[in-house]
């Protein structure tokens, strides 16, 4: 049970919050902190109040159930009232409880996501590419803004790794759940037989990491430029403007050479290489607060197998919630992404909860 003096706070720094910002007395640095706070405080604030009034509501009701002089009618309305109010108590405070769960830093970011083709040569590679549509899809619905930083093509018209970016509101807290491997179960188009073949697809998904969070030294860089190569390695350009740069202390290596320009590819390719920097941190971190890392939705390994698409049998399943839709189609024109997500949202919230607990 969470305690009333808890939540009192709760709704005391809302109405203290709300006195600030309609004063136009309060710091330009500090307005936009403020006004997150006030807005992430509005959506728990009705069942705040419900919190701390229950139990005044509970005695005067009780005190009618109790009462020899009210009718059995009176009594029996007062009853009905009493298990309502139990119940919406119970739905309060497991929101509010969600609430005070400890924020991820992250969940407000933009994302990098990466997806690359995995086993199943060209049948992988067109898969690879039907997840790249699909989250397409997802962001012109959301009117997310998509923008790809690099591409290579297969020689079928499918996709052997493809890098994009996707800017909104609170983008990595959606796209989190979406790392991993993504196996794929259909007949190929130069299948003559009919038999179903399985495929697969990784999905890395980055938290955009910005210049505050990620401390990139050059000294700790050591980039290399070459001549870019399109695909059977034709020259794309004459000029060594393809860039790879490797992070000394991590190992880490990214190349770039989707743009023209030396600069522009360099710009992309740090883009990444903070990302991944500012995720190994993370991972660091979280494996220091916990070693059963796999029970975390959205945390696991990248090697991990999180979701099977079966398209004769038009169904997805999601393997860490057991969910299972028959919306295949659905799913793929990104119509039901958001059914999948607040599955996954709810099951890694309990696990939280269990946690807190």
């Amino acid at each position: 049970m969470i305690p009333v003096s808890k939540v009192k706070d709760l709704i005391q720094r809302h109405s203290l919050l709300e006195k600030e910002l309609s004063s136009g007395d309060i710091d330009k640095k500090k307005f936009a902190e403020k006004s997150k706070e006030y807005s992430d405080l509005n959506e728990i604030i009705n069942e705040a109040t419900e919190y701390v009034s229950f139990e005044s509501e509970k005695k005067e009701l009780e005190k009618i159930i109790n009462d020899k002089i009210n009718d059995n009618e009176m009594k029996e309305l007062a009853n009905s009232e009493l298990i309502e109010l139990n119940k919406k108590n119970q739905l309060n405070e497991t929101k509010i409880k969600i609430f005070l769960l400890p924020k991820d830093e992250a969940d407000s970011k933009n994302a990098i996501i990466e997806i690359r083709a995995g086993t199943g040569g060209l049948e992988a590679s067109l898969f690879a590419s039907d997840l790249f549509r699909m989250y397409e899809k997802v962001s012109n619905k959301k009117k997310w803004d998509l923008e790809i930083i690099s591409l290579s093509k297969s020689e079928a018209g499918g996709l052997k790794e493809v890098i994009s970016i996707i800017k909104g509101k609170n983008i990595y807290s959606t796209l989190k759940y979406e790392s991993g491997v993504h196996r794929v179960q259909r007949v190929p188009d130069t299948e003559t037989q009919g038999r179903v073949h399985t495929s697969a697809a990784t999905v890395a998904v980055l938290p955009e990491a910005e210049e505050v969070d990620v401390k990139i030294e050059e000294k700790d860089l050591r980039i290399d430029v070459f001549r870019s190569s399109g695909p059977g390695g034709q020259s794309v350009n004459t000029t060594d403007s393809a860039v790879r740069i490797t992070h000394i202390p991590t190992g880490i290596v990214v190349s770039q050479q989707d743009e023209k320009s030396q600069i522009r590819n360099k710009e992309k390719g740090l883009k990444i290489l903070r990302a991944r920097i500012y995720e190994l941190e993370r991972k660091k971190i979280a494996d220091a607060r916990s070693k059963d890392r796999k029970s975390k939705i959205g945390t696991g390994d990248r090697s991990e197998r999180i979701r099977t698409y079966n398209f004769p049998q038009g169904r997805i399943t999601d393997h860490r919630i057991n969910l299972t839709l028959h919306k295949l189609q659905d799913f793929m024109d990104g119509e039901i992404f958001d059914e999948m997500i607040e599955n996954l949202s709810l099951k890694a919230q309990e696990e939280e909860l269990k946690n807190l607990n």
